[in-house]
């Protein structure tokens, strides 16, 4: 045999013993990951959620695969998306953004693993039997949204303690939202203001909801945490600033578009923690015995320029309690 043909003989039997070596490696697994919005809405929470996979021991595109379905804020879609999910057999499904992901990821499996985010009582919502012992195919992080909404009212009366009316935005396709509204109600009652609740589900009902706060002229505003709003934020706020009453919202990116108060959870905080505990699923722990995280960390943001176009006088107080304000 010539030494050229020995050569090619054996640079095929490398190649085919490194192909049968790769054939052998298992395959990286998949990760589902669903959403109510869209990816150019919450690019910091997608980073949060891969620092928490890269903790836990995952990069993305190296060891691991991202399957991401978007609703981009149509609810409808979310079953036929995480229905997709479920029959690209992924290894775990990270239900994000909020009411109804979890419980829409929850109804299309019993078997895949599920790591939420969640507002409201994971308990009461059926999505596990107990936080600290899930038991089923599912668990995750809460923020328990409902309860902050007695702070978010109390803070706006500091602010504007002379308004006795103040409108409530609530989405009536939330599954929190009545429970978030009868907070809200027992509040006001208790603060001595009126509280009139006005539902909004789509672009069109926001505007109306816009145009019955300008026509009875009630004092301030109230936005229900929800993501539909969240999406909407760019035409919520410029209708608040045409109207000129003072608002307070749920999330920080209201602020820093513009909003003149926020008081709610970190919630890059939340996908970062749900990054980590996917990680943990992958590495072989049941969801059934890991407890529900309940998210405690608040932040309050304060837009004083925003405060300064509605000529309102920020009390010290508030300032001195604000984890951030934006000049």
């Amino acid at each position: 045999m010539q030494r050229r043909d020995f050569l090619t003989m054996a640079d095929g039997a490398a190649a085919a013993w490194a192909l049968a070596a790769r054939a052998q490696q298992a395959p990286m697994p998949v990760i589902g990951f669903l959403h109510t919005l869209s990816p150019e809405e919450v690019p910091r929470y997608v980073a949060a959620f891969r620092q928490g996979l890269k903790e836990a021991g995952f990069v993305e595109g190296q060891n691991v695969v991202v399957e991401y379905r978007w609703a981009q804020g149509q609810y409808a879609r979310l079953p036929e998306l995480a229905a997709d999910l479920v029959n690209r057999r992924v290894a775990v499904i990270a239900a994000t953004g909020g009411d109804p992901s979890p419980q829409i990821a929850k109804a299309a499996t019993s078997t895949i693993p599920i790591v939420f985010a969640a507002n409201g009582d994971p308990v009461k919502q059926d999505l596990v039997a107990s936080l600290n012992r899930p038991g089923g195919n599912a668990t995750g992080i809460t923020i328990f949204g409902p309860a902050a909404v007695a702070k978010r009212l109390q803070l706006l009366h500091e602010l504007v303690p002379q308004v006795t009316t103040v409108a409530f935005l609530m989405n009536p396709d939330n599954p929190n939202g009545e429970i978030e509204t009868s907070l809200a109600r027992a509040t006001a009652t208790s603060l001595g203001q009126e509280l009139r609740v006005i539902g909004a589900k789509d672009a069109n009902e926001l505007d109306a909801a816009f145009a019955t706060i300008a026509q009875q002229r009630i004092g301030a505003l109230l936005v229900a945490s929800d993501v539909f709003f969240f999406g909407q934020r760019d035409h919520i706020i410029p209708q608040t600033a045409r109207l000129k009453i003072p608002a307070i919202y749920y999330l920080r990116e209201f602020a820093q578009a513009g909003g003149l108060m926020t008081y709610g959870n970190r919630v890059a905080d939340v996908y970062h923690q749900v990054g980590i505990y996917v990680g943990r699923v992958l590495k072989g722990a049941k969801p059934a015995e890991l407890p529900v995280i309940q998210a405690t960390e608040f932040e309050f943001v304060i837009n004083l320029k925003t405060a300064r176009a509605l000529g309102l006088v920020i009390p010290a107080g508030l300032i001195s309690f604000a984890d951030e304000v934006i000049e």
